[in-house]
């Protein structure tokens, strides 16, 4: 258990992306621009074991996978897409028309590429959580990525792409898949933007091609933050902790309490019940090396102690848990109640679960619908307006030595109606 102090010293410490990557993905990139498909199959065979002949999945093989998924498992999914969909047109930039004379236009964009991670799980909630917003958005093509399988692509994966109304998918995963949508190769089209979570070969390999296609942000290893009181549920606390770390070795959990003996109950709980369930392997390594109890001493300690840490997830399981909203800045979702754990974010609260890592979202906020536009304004001044105005900008222009800046503004001022001009 860690005070404030100690704990701000430790937490400080963690590097969010292993730069010792560099070659190797680098060396990937290259590979994939100069060999195409022919680079994509021999990495698919070294790093997953998978031959692929075929790099992309037939689009019967999608609907199949739909038609044939569990009736249980497709409600749920179609039920996910609805929310998802719903939420999504809800907050979708419009256009203003707010002026005339100056607004902003929004535009899909053309292409986008999602990753799917596949490796130690599948996903078809990624697909749910990025394809839904793209195609509200109005994106027309749009192109999944997934580490092949040796008995095929997951078909809860295909049912989701179905769903959703993905254009193509493909059997392709780690850093060479970025690659490939970032270049383009023979079987898969380059794109605009690339979104989707991933490991740290797939992190580094959006930060080395950011400027060749644009990313959503660079993840690293999923991350919840729990405040909590002597009102919440200790056992359902204790599974939010689990549920974050069955995700990864890396994943990190922090749990923040004025309540030292409940900090202890509940590390006694998570002990036991982790004990109990699957994914033992990568929960005790979670547990033993990125997860933090938090003795704080008041309310706002706790709230400072939240905002350092900018967690992906921030949960508040207390009496008030509306009270913290307005000293809560910077989150990836912020989580109120028992009755929103995190998990119901991963699946099917609405908003996309692909949110900042690493302490970004001081500065980056989560995947929404309007990351896949793209936005510019339009200026279209009046003759009273560039009257004005005009004299003040051309002695700007005067200051900065750019002279034909200058002239651009003051050639026009014979057109003007100096009726209208005071």
């Amino acid at each position: 258990m860690y005070n404030t102090q100690t704990f701000l010293q430790t937490y400080q410490s963690t590097a969010p992306l292993d730069f010792s990557l560099h070659d190797s993905v680098s060396a990937i990139c290259e590979r994939v621009k100069e060999e195409g498909d022919r680079a994509l199959q021999a990495y698919n065979v070294q790093f997953d074991g998978v031959e692929t002949t075929q790099l992309e999945v037939p689009q019967d093989a999608i609907q199949t996978a739909y038609e044939t998924l569990d009736p249980e498992l497709k409600q749920a999914l179609e039920q996910s897409y609805t929310r998802i969909k719903t939420y999504q047109e809800r907050i979708r930039y419009k256009n203003g028309n707010d002026s005339e004379e100056m607004y902003e236009v929004y535009h899909p964009i053309h292409s986008v590429g999602i990753y799917v991670p596949g490796g130690k799980a599948s996903y078809p909630s990624t697909v749910l959580m990025t394809a839904t917003l793209a195609k509200v958005a109005g994106v027309k093509n749009i192109t999944v990525v997934t580490p092949p399988q040796e008995h095929g692509i997951a078909q809860s994966v295909l049912a989701a792409c179905y769903i959703t109304g993905v254009n193509r998918v493909y059997q392709v995963g780690g850093a060479q898949s970025i690659a490939a949508l970032a270049f383009g190769t023979e079987s898969i089209p380059k794109v605009d933007k690339i979104v989707g979570p991933g490991n740290q070969y797939v992190a580094y390999a959006k930060k080395l091609l950011y400027g060749t296609v644009g990313i959503d942000q660079i993840a690293g290893p999923s991350e919840i933050a729990l405040i909590i009181d002597d009102s919440c549920d200790l056992d359902a606390v204790a599974y939010d902790v689990l549920a974050q770390a069955e995700h990864d070795e890396l994943a990190r959990t922090f749990v923040i309490s004025t309540d030292k003996a409940l900090l202890t109950d509940l590390e006694e709980r998570i002990a036991s019940f982790a004990k109990q369930t699957e994914r033992q392997a990568i929960l005790q390594e979670s547990l033993k090396h990125h997860h933090y109890l938090i003795h704080t001493q008041s309310f706002e300690e706790s709230c400072d102690v939240m905002n350092e840490i900018a967690p992906e997830h921030a949960s508040i399981q207390t009496r008030d848990p509306k009270a913290y909203i307005p000293y809560i800045h910077y989150v990836g979702s912020l989580f109120l109640g028992n009755y929103a754990p995190e998990a119901m974010g991963d699946y099917i609260a609405g908003p996309s679960h692909v949110l900042p890592t690493n302490r970004t979202a001081r500065f980056q906020h989560g995947l929404s619908v309007n990351d896949f536009l793209t936005k510019h304004t339009v200026i279209h001044l009046s003759p009273e307006t560039y009257a004005k105005t005009y004299q003040n900008a051309a002695r700007i222009a005067q200051d900065e030595a750019l002279f034909n800046h200058q002239q651009s503004l003051l050639i026009r001022k014979g057109g003007i109606n100096h009726d209208t001009h005071e």
